[in-house]
């Protein structure tokens, strides 16, 4: 039995120069950049989800005459029921502008990311990974 070898893939030499570094830092910051945007989307969209559950939950009360307490900071402050309700809608309407436009920054840095890829892999092929890791 005669063991065969593969012929073992020669990594070509490619020279990286100062403007490559660049992109690939460029690359590297804009990728942490947009982790950082989706965490932030995501916690958003979480709170967006909380002022829902509570604004569902005032619509269950019964007690027109109830004071309701609201936090604004630090500090509860007790509402009516209807002024609640409206403070958690603007609430959730400044939430949904923001998660808009950070998803419009992610969007606009993706843009960005796909061209620099588009420009590495050209210049230096498989000698280089710019695929996220999914752990």
């Amino acid at each position: 039995m005669a063991a065969t070898m593969k012929p073992s893939v020669a990594v070509e030499d490619v020279n990286v120069t100062f403007e490559d570094q660049q992109k690939i830092n460029e690359f590297a910051r804009n990728t942490n950049r947009v982790t950082e945007l989706k965490d932030e989307i995501e916690a958003k969209k979480k709170s967006l989800q909380n002022l829902q559950d509570g604004s569902d939950d005032l619509m269950m009360f019964d007690d027109d005459a109830l004071l309701i307490p609201y936090q604004i900071g630090d500090v509860f402050i007790s509402h009516t029921q209807e002024e609640t309700q409206e403070m958690l809608e603007a609430a959730k309407e400044a939430l949904e502008q923001e998660v808009k436009n950070l998803e419009g920054r992610v969007s606009a840095i993706q843009q960005v990311l796909g061209g620099l890829k588009i420009q590495l892999y050209a210049k230096f092929g498989n000698n280089i990974n710019l695929e996220a890791d999914e752990s």
